[in-house]
Order: C-alpha cells, then sequence, then structure tokens
C-alpha cells in the first residue's frame, strides 16, 4: 500500500480556498436565479446548453453529459422544466430508444429575460474580481484540473 502524501500548509491552504470559493460563488449564483428568475442554476445550465445546441435540442444522454448531471437527476429536472411549459421530451428520430429535450419558445424567452441577471452576477463575483491576468491564469487552472480528472476517469 502506497504511502499517503499529505498536503502541506500552502497545499491546504490553497486547496480549502478553492472549496470555499467554489461554493460561495455557487450558493450566489443559485439564489440570484432563484430571486431574480424563479429557478435553480441547475435548470439554468440545461436551458443555456438546450439553447446552444443545434435546433435547440439535445439527446437527453447528452444533455446529462454536458451538464455532469447523472440520468436520473436529468430526467427529473427536464420533468420540471415540462410542467413550467420551457423544455418538451421528443422522440429521437434515429434512435426509438432515445429521446430528445428541446427548448420551447416560452423556455428561450425565460433563459433570454434570466440572462442579463445571471451575467451580471458572474460579472460581479467574478470577473470583476480578478484582474485580465488572474482570469487567464483561472482560465488555465480550470482546464488543466479538468483535463486531469477526465484523463483519470478513461
Amino acid at each position: 500500500m502506497a504511502e499517503t502524501r499529505w498536503l502541506s500548509t500552502e497545499q491546504q491552504r490553497a486547496w480549502r480556498s478553492y472549496i470555499e470559493s467554489s461554493k460561495v460563488l455557487f450558493d450566489a449564483l443559485d439564489r440570484q436565479l432563484q430571486r431574480d428568475a424563479d429557478m435553480p442554476h441547475a435548470y439554468y445550465e440545461i436551458l443555456v446548453r438546450l439553447s446552444e445546441a443545434n435546433g435547440r435540442a439535445l439527446r437527453m444522454s447528452e444533455l446529462a453529459d454536458s451538464t455532469r448531471s447523472s440520468r436520473s437527476r436529468l430526467s427529473h429536472a427536464v420533468a420540471r422544466l415540462e410542467e413550467r411549459g420551457w423544455v418538451k421530451r421528443e422522440d429521437c428520430p434515429t434512435d426509438r430508444r432515445g429521446q430528445l429535450a428541446r427548448l420551447t419558445d416560452t423556455g428561450f424567452a425565460v433563459l433570454a429575460a434570466a440572462a442579463p441577471g445571471h451575467v451580471s452576477a458572474v460579472r460581479g463575483y467574478l470577473i470583476d474580481a480578478l484582474t485580465p491576468e488572474q482570469l487567464a491564469q483561472l482560465e488555465a487552472m480550470c482546464r488543466a484540473i479538468a483535463a486531469k480528472v477526465a484523463a483519470a476517469e478513461k
């Protein structure tokens, strides 16, 4: 059994700062969307992914992967979005077992109304808090982390 490589004091501070900043940022963004658009951040992310897709539709499995949701969690969220009339499910024309989630015109209008407040919050909490150099470093660090995790999961 390999010996545990414990974090140094500096590494522990960096790790805890990362965790704390991630939690407070996503909590603040979720509160903003709940308050201003009556939706959680997870629903906003689904609407964004669909709005950016060709024909405003994605296979449910693709949507789950792109939002990092389990299939069951995504299915539940899409059911709630269907109840609101923001998304509709359709049979996949190329695979009889698959389903598509399609953003409705109403859902697109809701997203368009929610986007300015959300972008303002992202700008206020993150973008404007960093210098251009720090923002470039943040992007590079996040890409490195995502690549390392993706490689480890293969």
